[in-house]
């Protein structure tokens, strides 16, 4: 029988909205939502099927039968497995409180499994991948406006003038976003952007600034100097909503244009030409202020003054500039249940030191990666339990084997996800996850100017003995006696007790896969925007009272990077539109499209090294090496080399994606702490490597 349903995408953390349609319990189309994204969807939502049939994935419960990571594995029943992670869970709390467990997650839309269940245990430390990521812009945006990263969205298609520094927003590929961007190009919009090498977003500009790597902090002080000295920002804006101007006025007088084109090697009427037409479109004009901005170590300051030219231009809650994301209280109705709001607070501190030692941070998710710091230390209580649903650390931070010598300490590691990740592989339990074709997703609140309520429908039943991960944390609840917190068996039974509060049907849903929560977009009274900064002063705060508070500087005076050392390279790394991370790299139809991952090198550099286009080259750093070809190229800074995010994986059953590539987190040795402490970002652009053409070259060794 055909049949055609509503979803979400789960191949990448964007989750896209899309339709499929299945015959006979077999997927046979997908696309993305006609009423949201005209159908459109990009490859590794296309791979989806593959996914389906791809059996180089956990399909059923596994306990380790060996040493951590030999990959010896006994294959076992649900209740085996989940009574197994259950008892063990038991026998720690007994002995070192429920504060000793640690949960972990992707992030997302549908969170609020994992938050209810480390709460319901009694442990402050739920966390995520984010301080390799976003955590920058979000401490950025909450120093100024007192609002997280998310407290703005960008109105992409009436913008005149989007501004983005290494946002590489044509290839991170969320789909919405990027149909976005090429509107606002068709409507006459222009776009400026900046990066150490050139990619698919600079392709689009209008212009393209190839900065010295590390000096991003540099060029955004600069334009702040100039729009100043311009006299082109929003005098009356700033009077009304903005606090300390004076200040910034004071500190970015020496940041002059001059200055900031010589320090990042571009050419100053260029950036003071760019200054003009940027302001020329206020206010309706973006500077984002990032998306994965743990780079340098001053990547905190330079989201925080992308922010504050968005101050400049009075860009806030305009069309074409930021707008607040407005949720269902701003439409008048009521909001969803949430599992999180019935568990009581837990009382220990976090392990992390958000919150009590390090004040200045959201303590919402902390900092995952200051966990292992406590692991080895044992303070400021020991902690002996690690519980990852779809996150893998190994692939996401720094030095995995710093990671492994601390988690060694730990008495259990659980991996819930869909398919083989290195931290999995590493685990004492892994417990497969449905793929999102095969599962339903709890309903959640997406919020914007018109918000609404988005869900998952499960398009076929699992083919495997796999659960999704609302099912697996129930079960894993009720053994705990902490079921009495997720009050239904399935996400579908949940669905009816999470929208009894709004008056809105399950049924509902069905018309477009979401629920509007109001037909117009909701914009607030620009003249009335007092109280909507949650800031201590209630103003956007050039000076920040929490980082006062903190002993940290608001404004810091920029500081040169560290230039690489003779004969070295600066390591930097992105993404490509065809994976999402290290999570499809073992997918049949993306491996086939990107089997690997290329080293790209600046071709003066690499006629230094006696380089060529396709050779195999030797990377190095700290005794950690490999192979990887590399891409001789004009488009990167001749100071730096690139390659994709998510390849050299280590997992011997996923075939494909065995040894493919490099891995760039396994060549950051002793990076693990390498912290940004205003923002809590990991400093993954500060590593320098060596490259030489490698003797394993064919054509060298004939030579040879």
């Amino acid at each position: 029988m055909k049949n055609s349903l509503y979803s979400m995408c789960g191949m990448c953390s964007v989750r896209c909205p899309i339709r499929v349609e299945t015959e006979n319990d077999e997927v046979t189309w997908i696309e993305g939502n006609p009423h949201l994204l005209g159908g459109a969807l990009c490859a590794k939502g296309a791979a989806a099927t593959a996914l389906l049939q791809d059996e180089e994935r956990p399909l059923q419960p596994l306990i380790r039968s060996g040493g951590r990571g030999a990959g010896r594995w006994e294959s076992v029943s649900w209740y085996a497995a989940l009574d197994y992670v259950a008892d063990k869970l038991n026998t720690i709390i007994k002995k070192h409180g429920p504060e000793s467990i640690i949960m972990s997650c992707r992030g997302g839309p549908f969170v609020d499994i994992v938050k209810a269940f480390c709460k319901g245990l009694g442990s402050p430390n739920f966390t995520n991948h984010d301080s390799a990521c976003g955590r920058n812009v979000h401490h950025a945006s909450q120093s100024l406006y007192g609002l997280g990263r998310k407290g703005f969205v960008y109105d992409l298609p009436k913008c005149r003038h989007l501004v983005l520094f290494g946002r590489n927003i044509l290839s991170s590929l969320r789909v919405a976003e990027v149909n976005q961007v090429l509107d606002m190009l068709d409507a006459g919009g222009k776009l400026t952007y900046v990066d150490v090498r050139q990619t698919r977003t600079g392709i689009k500009a209008d212009r393209f600034f190839m900065v010295e790597p590390g000096t991003d902090y540099a060029l955004a002080l600069g334009m702040i100097n100039e729009i100043i000295r311009q006299d082109a920002h929003d005098h009356e804006f700033i009077e009304r909503y903005v606090a300390d101007f004076d200040k910034l006025v004071e500190f970015i007088e020496p940041y002059t244009a001059e200055w900031a084109a010589k320090e990042c090697g571009i050419k100053v009427k260029h950036l003071k030409d760019s200054v003009a037409e940027i302001a020329g479109a206020r206010p309706k004009v973006v500077f984002h202020p990032g998306w994965m901005m743990s780079r340098y170590r001053d990547s905190f300051y330079t989201s925080r003054a992308l922010h504050i030219l968005n101050v400049l231009m009075g860009n806030i809650e305009v069309p074409g500039g930021q707008i607040f994301a407005k949720g269902p209280g701003d439409c008048g109705v009521k909001g969803i249940r949430n599992l999180v709001d019935q568990v009581p607070a837990p009382k220990a501190q976090r392990a992390d030191g958000v919150g009590w030692k390090y004040k200045h941070f959201d303590k919402g998710p902390g900092l995952f990666h200051l966990f292992y710091e406590s692991m080895q230390s044992g303070q400021p209580y020991p902690l002996k339990a690690l519980i990852c649903a779809r996150h893998d650390p190994f692939s996401c931070f720094p030095d995995p084997n710093a990671q492994k010598e601390a988690l060694d300490k730990l008495d259990l590691l659980v991996s819930i996800d869909t398919h083989y990740s290195e931290f999995g592989w590493y685990s004492d339990v892994i417990l497969p996850e449905s793929t999102f074709l095969e599962r339903d997703s709890i309903i959640a609140v997406q919020k914007g100017p018109k918000p609404r309520l988005i869900m998952r429908n499960r398009a076929i039943e699992p083919m495997h003995d796999t659960k999704s991960l609302y099912e697996i944390i129930k079960q894993l609840a009720d053994r705990l006696n902490i079921g009495h917190y997720f009050p239904a068996y399935t996400e579908r039974e949940l669905w009816n007790w999470q929208l009894e509060p709004t008056g809105i049907k399950v049924e509902d849903f069905a018309a477009k896969g979401f629920v509007p929560l109001s037909d117009k977009p909701v914009m607030f009274d620009r003249d009335k925007l007092e109280g909507k900064f949650k800031t201590p002063s209630g103003k956007i705060e050039i000076i920040s009272a929490k980082l006062t508070e903190a002993g940290l500087e608001s404004l810091k005076p920029y500081e040169a990077p560290d230039r690489p050392p003779k004969a070295h390279f600066r390591l930097v790394f992105g993404r490509s539109p065809i994976h999402a991370h290290s999570h499809t790299i073992n997918n049949p139809l993306l491996h086939e499209l990107m089997p690997e991952n290329a080293l790209w090198i600046n071709k003066r550099s690499a006629a230094k090294l006696g380089v060529a286009d396709g050779d195999l080259v030797d990377i190095g750093v700290c005794g950690c090496s490999g192979s990887i070809k590399a891409h001789v190229t004009e488009f990167i800074h001749p100071g730096a080399v690139y390659m994709v995010h998510g390849f050299g994986r280590q997992i011997p059953l996923q075939s494909r994606a065995y040894h493919a590539g490099i891995a760039d987190q396994k060549l950051m040795r002793g990076m693990l702490q390498e912290m940004d402490p205003a923002g809590g970002g990991l400093n993954l652009c500060e590593c320098f490597v060596t490259v030489r053409r490698s003797p394993k070259n064919p054509k060298r060794m004939v030579e040879l």
